[in-house]
């Protein structure tokens, strides 16, 4: 996927359908559950040596009902390839994310990625493998935040993304994130309104 071609994103319905009608020709679930980076779990895999295990948790930090709107909007105005991901399944829902970034320029049906180059789209239907729901607490604060290798899951949006462009109308910039905690830490000390 060259990304100085031309292509026409669809819009979110279309693509849904499509991916869905994937999904099903699959014999996977078509009914859909959307997480995003805060509800990733990854935990030490037991039987593997230095490997992890994903799962997925929407108990603590559960996604607003527009979250996947707004995300797929975010990622319309980029020219980097969205990707609709299906990380599993659980309790007959498929267990799905959007991820986003030049990174998955590269991917090939070889590596498990449908391409839709007209779209600048890719579906990523994955193996027939149960994802574990976490909802004991304790196992969420235990989960393995940042040490494990670079993985395609790295690349999706996270909530207080969704909060910012709901909020701002954008993604705000390191420094704007820093100076909005440091104003509402102000405001908590001088007992003002957030």
């Amino acid at each position: 996927m060259k990304l100085d071609e031309p292509f026409k994103r669809p819009s979110l319905t279309e693509a849904l359908n499509a991916w869905k009608k994937l999904l099903a020709e699959r014999g996977f679930a078509t009914d859909l559950l959307w997480v995003f980076e805060e509800n990733l779990c990854f935990e030490k895999a037991p039987a593997q040596s230095g490997g992890f295990q994903p799962g997925f948790q929407t108990q603590f930090s559960p996604p607003p009902a527009d979250a996947l709107d707004v995300a797929f909007e975010h990622f319309c105005e980029t020219s980097a390839p969205a990707v609709f991901y299906r990380l599993g399944e659980c309790r007959g829902r498929s267990v799905c994310i959007l991820l986003c970034d030049p990174w998955f320029a590269g991917k090939r049906e070889s590596d498990g990625f449908l391409r839709r180059d007209d779209w600048r789209i890719m579906f990523y239907p994955g193996q027939k493998v149960e994802v574990e729901a976490i909802t004991d607490l304790s196992r969420w604060l235990r989960r393995v935040k940042r040490r494990h290798a670079l993985h395609d899951l790295d690349f999706c949006v996270a909530l207080a993304t969704i909060d910012e462009l709901k909020t701002h109308g954008r993604v705000l910039a390191p420094y704007e994130r820093f100076a909005e905690i440091l104003l509402n830490r102000l405001r908590r000390f001088l007992r003002q309104p957030a």
